[in-house]
Order: structure tokens, then C-alpha cells, then sequence
């Protein structure tokens, strides 16, 4: 295995330096950590709440929209089977006709809309409304705070290329990799930080180690159109004369960090991403995002975030 020059060792990135399993990702590309934790309590709120704020949009209106039916299907099965009662007001014709008015009188009191047609009689009956206008109530408090919270968390949304590539710089190469911000909010004071991380073996123990590459340009003020990092292959660079293949047998993996100030909020926001060893293409440039319209106007074409050529 090709040894790797250390001048900018990172003693710890917090993965620890146990070795994992051949091409196994420490960092997924979304940029959460790729490792399985057990042994957790079953039952933690904090986390049933940051995952309800940090799942995606999709997930969370699946499940508001599935919590939403599955209530009112309970609560209608309990009107349903109350002996020696019912809703006044009620027009069926057999079960199915009768269980849909009260599934959607149960819509209507978990909503607390309450249109006036149906009602209920007994005390059974109108004990269970109470219970479940309670339960809309403290529900739908619940839901718009999660609302709140989701709108309110600021975070970025980078668009980062598929793809790191080894290109032409300068008189030498480059490790290089392209992100661009996929939403039109203003990000200011962004900071770029590329971590090599890559096996050893050290006193005869194969161990995972870190170090930090240097970039050409690790800082910019405003976030207009696309940002290329480039980290420059030089003597004084750890990827000095490593090949295709020497990256492969290192078990290679870059993690990306961006840092920046989201301007809409003025809060700070943090993105991370990694890319493997097969991730990286040699010998290939990106090509040219920027262009013009025909009234002369500056164009960006995100589309062509990760489009590259070969370099021959």
C-alpha cells in the first residue's frame, strides 16, 4: 500500500480510527453519518421531534395525512360499536352508509367544525366527542409547531456535483468538485474544508487516518452561481503522486464541509457531503455552467452541475 506524505494531519474527525469494511462509506453523500447506532433507549422524545423537523417534506406530510385518517377511522369504529346509542341526525341505509357519517362527523369534531347535522346522544357517545375534540385540539397545536419549527430551521440546500474529479491546474492537477445553491435564498461568508481520509497501517495495525487538504480558494462572500474547491496536487499535497488504483487500495474518502451565513435568517448553516475513491474521475474538466442570454444577461444553468469532459 502506497504511503501517504502527512503535513496536514487531522488527529481526529470523529469517526474514530477503526478500519471499516472495503469501500464502506463513513459519510453518506446526504452528509449524515453512516453508522448504525444500537443500544439506544426505545423511547426518546427529543428524538421523535428532531426526526419529525428533519425528515422530508414528503415523509411528513405522509404521515400528518395518515395520522389524520387513522384517527378518525378509530374514532369513527367507536361510534360504530357504542351499544344502545348513535348519532341523531344520521341518514343510511345499511353499515357502510351508516360508518361513513361517522367517520365524517369524527372529521368534523376533531376539527371542532361541527356543521350541526349529526350529534351525539348517551353518554357514552358524548363522552368519546369530548375525548376526541381534545385529542384535535392538542393535535393540531402539535402539528402547527411542527410547522413552525420545520419553516423556521434554517439550512442549506446545496446542489453538489455527482462526481470529484482529478483535472488539469495550472501546471499540474487538481482535486476538484462544484456546488451550487439549489434555493434562492442568499448565502454569504462561505468556508470550504476537504478532510483525506484514508487506511494506514501503523506499528503493524491497520488504522483509518485524516488529514487536511489544502485549497486554493477555502473562502468567498457571496454564493452567486456555482463555487468550484480546488484543492491543488502539488509536493506539498498528500494525494502527491497517488494513481487511480493507490486511492483504491487507501480505501479513500473525501469529506466536504461548507459552512456559510444564510442571509434570510442571518443564522449560520452547515452542509456536509463526502465523495469515495471511486467517485473520482481522472483526467476529465467541468464545463462551463455560465453563459449569456440574448440580451446579454449573465446566465447560470444549474443542470449542468455535474457535467464534465475527458481531458486528452
Amino acid at each position: 500500500m502506497k504511503r501517504v506524505s502527512k503535513r496536514n494531519v487531522a488527529p481526529e474527525y470523529g469517526f474514530g480510527a477503526n478500519v471499516t469494511g472495503p469501500g464502506q462509506r463513513l459519510m453518506n453523500p446526504d452528509g449524515t453519518a453512516n453508522v448504525k447506532r444500537i443500544g439506544e433507549p426505545g423511547f426518546q422524545v427529543i428524538n421523535i421531534y428532531h426526526s419529525l423537523i428533519t425528515m422530508s417534506w414528503s415523509k411528513f406530510n405522509l404521515l400528518v395525512f395518515c395520522s389524520y385518517l387513522g384517527i378518525n377511522f378509530l374514532f369513527a369504529f367507536l361510534y360504530h360499536i357504542v351499544p344502545g346509542s348513535e348519532l341523531n341526525g344520521m341518514i343510511y341505509h345499511n353499515d357502510l352508509e351508516k360508518f361513513m357519517d361517522e367517520f365524517f362527523f369524527s372529521a368534523q369534531t376533531l376539527s371542532t367544525v361541527g356543521y350541526g347535522r349529526l350529534n351525539p346522544s348517551g353518554m357514552e357517545m358524548s363522552t368519546i366527542a369530548a375525548i376526541e375534540s381534545m385529542i384535535g385540539l392538542l393535535g393540531f397545536a402539535l402539528a402547527t409547531g411542527l410547522l413552525y419549527g420545520r419553516f423556521s430551521r434554517p439550512n442549506a440546500k446545496l446542489l453538489f456535483s455527482e462526481n470529484a474529479l482529478i483535472a488539469p491546474f495550472k501546471e499540474g492537477k487538481a482535486f476538484m468538485f462544484r456546488f451550487a445553491n439549489a434555493r434562492r435564498n442568499p448565502l454569504i461568508e462561505l468556508e470550504a474544508n476537504i478532510i483525506f481520509s484514508y487506511n494506514e497501517t501503523v506499528n503493524g495495525k491497520l488504522m483509518r487516518q485524516f488529514q487536511t487538504l489544502k485549497l486554493d480558494l477555502s473562502t468567498i462572500t457571496y454564493l452567486v452561481m456555482s463555487w468550484t474547491i480546488v484543492h491543488p496536487i502539488n509536493e506539498e499535497s498528500p494525494l502527491f503522486n497517488l494513481t487511480k488504483e493507490d486511492l483504491e487500495s487507501l480505501d479513500a474518502e473525501f469529506f466536504i464541509n461548507i459552512k456559510a451565513i444564510d442571509d434570510t435568517y442571518a443564522q449560520q448553516v452547515h452542509t456536509r457531503t463526502s465523495y469515495k475513491y471511486n467517485d473520482v474521475v481522472w483526467d476529465a474538466k467541468f464545463i462551463s455552467a455560465i453563459g449569456q442570454d440574448e440580451k446579454g444577461m449573465n446566465t447560470f444553468d444549474i443542470r449542468m452541475i455535474n457535467n464534465y469532459s475527458a481531458v486528452t
